[in-house]
Order: structure tokens, then C-alpha cells, then sequence
């Protein structure tokens, strides 16, 4: 016969140290930062992104490439390390949209100025 096993009320703390210790693996971004992550998920018309954010960035396949009409699974894999513009910190679901294009850019830009 099998117990279910008994967890104290002190295991897991306070509802607010519960809560702190998850806004402490949370980061926070802004429209404009640069983020890395990794790719977790590549579908026709989004890629998701894992950036540390409470939900996955997320990619709009028009955002990945200068190139048009790009097939995503030509441009990212899953477990790929990437670099993103955050575009807009939250749409309507709550999710960052990020654009791996803009990042080139905006890397490319910051070369130039620091030469």
C-alpha cells in the first residue's frame, strides 16, 4: 500500500517568496533590445523563441529573412541560438515580437559606428 506523500506548508514558503523567486528568473526587455534565445519551435508562419520571458518570443516569418516569401525551416532549426530585435515588448496574448532581420541590421549599424 502506497501513501501519498505529505508536503509541509513550509516546503514551498510564503505565496510571496513563491512569487519572487519567479519574478527573479524573469527578465525584462524593451521595444529595441537586442535579445538571444533559442529556437524551440519553427512553424510556416512563426518561429518561437526561448529569451528567459515569462512566454516565448515569437518571430513573424516576414520578420526572419529580407528575403520574401521564405520557407522559416530554410533560415532557423530548433536548438539554434539566435540573435532578436525586440519589436513590440507585449501583443494581445502577452507575447514579445521579435525580429531576427532588424537584429542584422541593427548589428550591422553598430559595426559600422564603432569602426
Amino acid at each position: 500500500m502506497s501513501t501519498t506523500p505529505v508536503i509541509a506548508v513550509n516546503d514551498i514558503g510564503s505565496a510571496e517568496d513563491f512569487l519572487a523567486a519567479i519574478e527573479g528568473t524573469i527578465r525584462n526587455f524593451n521595444d529595441g533590445d537586442l535579445v538571444t534565445g533559442t529556437i524551440v519551435q519553427v512553424g510556416r508562419e512563426e518561429v518561437l523563441v526561448d529569451i528567459g520571458y515569462k512566454t516565448e518570443g515569437v518571430i513573424p516569418s516576414r520578420e526572419l529573412s529580407i528575403r520574401h516569401d521564405v520557407d522559416p525551416h530554410e533560415i532557423v532549426k530548433v536548438g539554434e541560438s539566435i540573435e532578436a530585435l525586440v519589436l513590440q515588448k507585449e501583443d494581445k496574448e502577452g507575447r514579445l515580437i521579435l525580429s531576427k532581420k532588424r537584429a542584422q541590421y541593427e548589428r550591422a549599424w553598430r559595426d559600422i559606428e564603432g569602426k
